[in-house]
């Protein structure tokens, strides 16, 4: 009978066990977000891809952080001074931040980390690095940043929000930054849970539990950073009406980037919210190869140009006027730069004057390589529009389909295009507003001569004296001026071409609740209602 008695308590106490378990794990709150593409690549250093700037601001936390007026905050920082000719800057950090691995954020991890950001010449902090005479560690929470040549926005730079300055470990930060790191160990509001990691499938994020938010509410992506689930799973489903029937039977929460053509079906559902985190909206964007023929001659970069109708771009991209605007000024609509002097012969396209500009550039039917995104519907659209653009003036289009993941590798390689090589001479994209109105920021616009610019390399040193005016320009109207020089410039060179702006709505079910004006949809301060 002890026996007995022992063997039903201990059977009990493990069932008890099990139901405690399976409650805790019920009780858990998940919020599933379908996003914008699938994640491959894991360093937001290493590539400028949306879908892993995203990631990043899910696992590692940056200095500071604009608000909602777009004015820089501290996140990281705890106090900072400076002189009064902006020449010397002292940054103190907050006490107590851990990294995921459990050891302390210190002074010199931000150094490494704003030293490997600075090397990228596409990010805020390689002009204002070449200006800096040092960048050192004083104590465990001081750093100091001092200047040979004034540089003025130094705050706006550590909070660029579309290309951060995400701080990283010292050991991580002090990888190639032309290579990925190895292990995604961030100091943020969510630990990526790499075992569960499922490429083109979930990528799964967990609470941090020793995340201590700033005491301010959050207001744009500064703030506190407020954690009020235990998980956050990114769905991936290529299929755009999938998600959208996903999101409508509450299989999944939210859809990062949804389809402009369904838009009106979310938008009858009660249950539904279709908004505008960013209202400046983004540009999009046709990338040439500028290292080899044809796009190495300008008249070829001068025939793309002609051959783009944003009007026609915009209706395939978009098909909503509510979301969509002809744009020609290089520093966004909408922007204290915007400018519509100059381009004035670009804004009608002309296949035959392309045709002839081609043919004088050399052209004589080579196949032309557009890489095609099939995972992506904006991005893959803008390649089918530019593919039929240029068959129309002539051109021998070979558009090749991959998916982004792929593309995104792909564009690294300089080789020259041509039978079984991984080079190309177009590929498709588009840019946040943020950075592009800003010529600092602006990734596409820098033309150094040493190969490692943004894909698609372009050399123009004019232009890169025009961009170091800028930077020394002072007041609003000296900014303007020195910006509007760099859009004549734009237009005599041709680094690239736009194909509109537009606006891009999140849509999300109405258990979500605080969703914050983030810009993107984040998902700290976020509670879900069951």
């Amino acid at each position: 009978m002890k026996h007995t008695s022992t063997t039903f308590l201990k059977t009990t106490l493990v069932a008890a066990s099990l139901l405690i378990a399976a409650a805790t794990a019920s009780a858990q709150s998940v919020i599933k977000i379908v996003p914008q593409a699938d994640l491959r690549n894991i360093d937001p250093i290493w590539t400028t891809a949306a879908i892993t700037q995203n990631h990043g601001y899910m696992i590692y936390d940056t200095l500071f952080a604009l608000n909602s007026k777009m004015e820089p905050k501290p996140q990281m920082v705890d106090t900072f001074t400076s002189t009064p000719d902006g020449m010397s800057w002292s940054f103190k950090l907050r006490a107590g931040m851990k990294w995921h691995d459990g050891t302390p954020v210190t002074a010199k991890d931000v150094v490494a980390s704003l030293t490997r950001w600075s090397k990228h010449t596409s990010r805020g902090g390689y002009p204002m690095m070449q200006r800096a005479q040092s960048l050192t560690a004083k104590d465990e929470l001081t750093f100091e940043l001092v200047f040979k040549e004034k540089f003025g926005p130094v705050l706006e730079m550590l909070a660029e929000p579309s290309l951060p300055p995400f701080i990283m470990r010292e050991k991580d930060a002090m990888t190639d930054p032309f290579q990925q790191v190895a292990e995604p160990i961030g100091s943020g509001p969510f630990i990526f849970v790499k075992d569960e990691w499922v490429p083109g499938s979930k990528v799964v994020y967990r609470k941090n539990p020793d995340y201590k938010p700033r005491s301010e509410p959050s207001d744009g992506f500064s703030g506190g950073k407020v954690v009020k689930v235990d998980k956050v799973e990114w769905i991936y489903i290529p299929d755009t009406n999938t998600a959208v029937q996903a999101l409508i039977s509450g299989e999944v929460d939210a859809i990062e980037q949804p389809p402009y053509d369904l838009m009106p079906q979310m938008k009858r559902d009660r249950n539904i919210t279709v908004r505008v985190l960013d209202p400046l909206g983004k540009m999009g964007h046709v990338r040439p190869n500028h290292l080899h023929p044809p796009f190495n001659n300008l008249k070829a970069r001068q025939a793309l140009q002609l051959v783009v109708d944003q009007k026609d771009f915009l209706a395939a991209m978009v098909g909503n006027k509510e979301f969509e605007k002809e744009c020609y000024a290089v520093f966004m609509c909408g922007s204290p730069l915007e400018s519509n002097k100059f381009g004035e012969e670009y804004r009608k396209a002309n296949a035959e004057k392309a045709k002839q500009l081609f043919k004088e550039a050399g052209y004589n039917g080579e196949k032309i390589v557009i890489m095609q995104p099939t995972d992506q519907q904006l991005i893959g659209t803008i390649a089918l529009v530019i593919a039929q653009k240029l068959t129309e003036a002539g051109v021998n289009v070979d558009l090749q389909a991959m998916d982004w993941s792929t593309l995104t590798t792909r564009r690294t390689k300089q080789d020259a295009p041509g039978p079984n090589s991984p080079g190309w001479h177009i590929f498709t994209t588009w840019w946040t507003g943020i950075p592009m109105s800003n010529p600092i920021t602006n990734a596409p616009l820098v033309t150094t001569c040493d190969k490692k610019n943004w894909f698609g390399w372009p050399c123009d040193e004019e232009m890169e004296k025009l961009r170091a005016d800028y930077v020394k320009a002072g007041p609003i109207a000296e900014q303007k001026a020195a910006a509007e020089a760099l859009q004549k410039r734009f237009y005599e060179t041709i680094p690239y071409v736009n194909t509109g702006q537009f606006t891009a709505p999140v849509a999300y079910r109405n258990t979500l609740k605080g969703v914050p004006d983030a810009l993107l949809l984040v998902a700290w301060n976020i509670e879900k209602s069951r």
